[in-house]
C-alpha cells in the first residue's frame, strides 16, 4: 500500500503556516517544504531535507504555493522520463492551470505555458515536430562546426588576451554559445551584445523578458522568411525544407526554443568548467598532467554542476506511483536534473571520479532528451580546451570566495569569474591550423578535441630580404617503414 497524496484537494482550509522569524518559516500549507522565498536560499540543501524526509519523491510548494513533486531519485527521474505512457510534458493537462491555482501572472509562468514546440508535443504531433529538429540536426557538418568553434574562441580570446585579465563570464562563456547558435542557425550576421543580453534575459520571466522575446522572436521570424524564400545550407533552411511541413510560427518557436536552450545551458557549462579548472588544484593537475580530457572534464561537470538544475513541469496522464508516493492524475512533477545527480544511491562518495559515465541527466532522457547535446559538448570541449592552450598560465584573480551566483529554480549561473595571465599577443584567426608540436601540447593541456589550434600567421618574406641564417638539421631517427599517411601523400605525389 502506497502512503497517501500529502497534497491537499478539498476545499478546506489549509494548516497554519508558521508567523515569519520561526524556524518553519520556510513552511507552507500543509507544512509542506517551499522552493522560494526565505529558507530557500540554497536549493541544494532544500532538496536534501525534501530527501531526508519524504525519499526519493518529495511534495512541495512553487511560488504563489502551488502544490508539486519534486523528484529527487536518479532512478525515479530516469523512470518519468522515460515513461510517456504514464508522465508527459502536456501542460494543458495540469490541474493547477486548468482551477486557476496558477495565475496567468505567475512569475514562473515562461515555463509553464504550452507551446506548439515537440518539447510540449505528445503521440504523432510529438513524431513529427521532433523528426523534423532531429533531421535537421542531422544535416549539421560537426568536424566544421568544431573549427569554427576554434576560430570564434581565437576571435573572443583576441579582444582580452594583451590585457593581462578579463572576466570569463561576460567576455567568453557568454559569447562563445550565442556565435557558435548564430552561425548554426545561418544567421552570422546577428551576433551582437543585444542577441547575446536578449536570450540571458528572456528566461527570466521579468518585465525586460518580455521585450527580449519580442526581440528575439522578430529575428528569428525575420530569418524564417528568408530562409523560406531563399534556402541555403543551415539548420533553419533544412528544418523549413524538412518532410514534415512545419509553418513558419511552428519554425520561429522552434528556432527560439533550440536557440535559448543552447545558449543558456552551454554558456553555464562553460563558466563551470572553467571556475572548476582555476579553483581546484586537484582538477586542474589531472587536466594538466594527462589524466583526465577536457571531454571529460566537461561530463564531469554535468554530473557535478548541470547547466539546468531542473525541468518542469512533467504532468501525470493517470494515477500512478513513483518512488514510494502516490502521484495523482494531473499533478505536476520537476524533473530534478541536479538533486537526482547526487543521489546517493548512485553516488555514494561525491569526491569520487565520474570519468566515462554519461548516466548523468543534464540532458533530460526518453522522448524529450536534449536533441542537441553533442553540440552543447563540442562548444564547451573545443571553446575550453582552445582557451587554455591559448592562456595555459590563467589564474582567478579574486579569492574563490567571492565569487557569486545567482539562482532560481530552474539554474545557477556564474556572475563573474575574473582572471589573469600574462598578456599575450593576437592570433590570426583565419590562419591554417596546424599541428603544434605534441611536446608542447602536453606540457601544457591535454588535448580534448582533435582539432588542431590555429597559429599566428607569420608575413611573408619579401623577396629582396636577406636570407636567414641557416638552422642546423636534426639527427635523423633510424629509418622505419612509413606510417600510412606518408604512404597515401607519397602515393599522392607520384614518389
Amino acid at each position: 500500500m502506497t502512503p497517501e497524496s500529502l497534497f491537499p484537494t478539498g476545499t478546506d482550509e489549509p494548516t497554519a503556516t508558521p508567523p515569519p522569524g520561526c524556524p518553519a518559516h520556510g513552511l507552507g500549507p500543509s507544512g509542506l517544504r517551499r522552493l522560494y522565498g526565505p529558507g530557500a536560499e540554497d536549493l541544494g540543501a532544500v532538496y536534501e531535507e525534501l530527501r531526508a524526509e519524504h525519499g526519493p519523491v518529495a511534495p512541495a510548494l512553487l511560488h504563489e504555493d502551488v502544490p508539486i513533486w519534486v523528484v529527487l531519485g536518479h532512478s525515479e527521474n530516469m523512470h518519468m522520463v522515460r515513461s510517456p505512457s504514464q508522465f508527459c510534458r502536456d501542460t494543458r493537462l495540469w490541474s493547477a492551470l486548468q482551477d486557476g491555482t496558477v495565475k496567468p501572472d505567475h512569475p514562473l509562468m515562461p515555463h509553464f505555458a504550452w507551446q506548439p514546440i515537440c518539447s510540449h508535443a505528445e503521440g504523432d504531433e510529438h513524431l513529427r515536430l521532433r523528426g523534423a529538429v532531429t533531421g535537421a540536426m542531422s544535416t549539421i557538418d560537426h568536424r566544421g562546426i568544431r573549427r569554427y568553434i576554434n576560430r570564434a574562441t581565437q576571435y573572443l580570446v583576441n579582444k582580452f588576451c594583451e590585457q593581462g585579465g578579463a572576466d570569463l563570464v561576460s567576455q567568453f562563456a557568454e559569447h562563445l554559445p550565442m556565435m557558435v547558435m548564430c552561425e548554426i542557425l545561418g544567421m552570422p550576421d546577428e551576433y551582437n551584445d543585444r542577441i547575446v543580453q536578449a536570450a540571458r534575459d528572456m528566461p527570466k520571466g521579468t518585465e525586460t523578458a518580455i521585450a527580449s522575446n519580442a526581440y528575439l522572436m522578430d529575428v528569428l521570424m525575420r530569418l524564417t522568411v528568408r530562409r523560406r524564400a531563399e534556402p541555403m545550407d543551415d539548420f533553419t533552411s533544412h528544418l523549413i525544407q524538412h518532410p514534415a511541413r512545419l509553418t513558419d510560427d511552428e519554425v520561429g518557436q522552434h528556432l527560439r526554443i533550440i536557440l535559448v536552450a543552447a545558449y543558456e545551458a552551454t554558456a553555464n557549462l562553460i563558466a563551470n568548467v572553467l571556475r572548476v579548472v582555476l579553483t581546484d588544484p586537484r582538477f586542474r593537475a589531472q587536466l594538466k598532467g594527462g589524466q583526465m580530457t577536457v571531454p571529460e572534464a566537461v561530463e564531469q561537470s554535468l554530473w557535478d554542476e548541470p547547466p539546468f538544475s531542473t525541468v518542469l513541469p512533467y504532468v501525470a496522464k493517470q494515477e500512478t506511483e513513483l518512488g514510494g508516493r502516490r502521484i495523482g492524475k494531473s499533478d505536476a512533477l520537476i524533473l530534478g536534473i541536479a538533486p537526482g545527480n547526487v543521489d546517493p544511491r548512485v553516488r555514494p562518495d561525491l569526491a569520487a571520479n565520474m570519468q566515462g559515465n554519461r548516466s548523468h541527466l543534464a540532458f533530460g532522457g526518453g522522448p524529450h532528451e536534449c536533441p542537441g547535446q553533442d553540440i552543447g559538448r563540442a562548444i564547451a570541449e573545443v571553446g575550453v580546451d582552445a582557451l587554455l592552450t591559448r592562456l595555459p598560465d590563467v589564474q582567478l584573480a579574486c579569492a574563490e570566495h567571492e565569487l557569486s551566483w545567482r539562482a532560481s529554480i530552474s539554474n545557477r549561473h556564474l556572475v563573474e569569474l575574473p582572471v589573469k595571465f600574462a598578456p599575450k599577443p593576437q592570433q590570426d584567426v583565419m590562419a591554417r591550423p596546424a599541428h603544434p608540436l605534441a611536446s608542447r601540447r602536453t606540457s601544457d593541456w591535454q588535448l580534448g578535441t582533435p582539432e588542431p589550434q590555429p597559429l599566428p600567421a607569420q608575413p611573408a618574406a619579401p623577396s629582396s630580404a636577406p636570407a636567414s641564417a641557416p638552422v642546423p638539421a636534426p639527427t635523423p631517427a633510424p629509418a622505419g617503414r612509413p606510417g600510412m599517411f606518408r604512404r597515401l601523400l607519397r602515393w599522392w605525389r607520384g614518389e
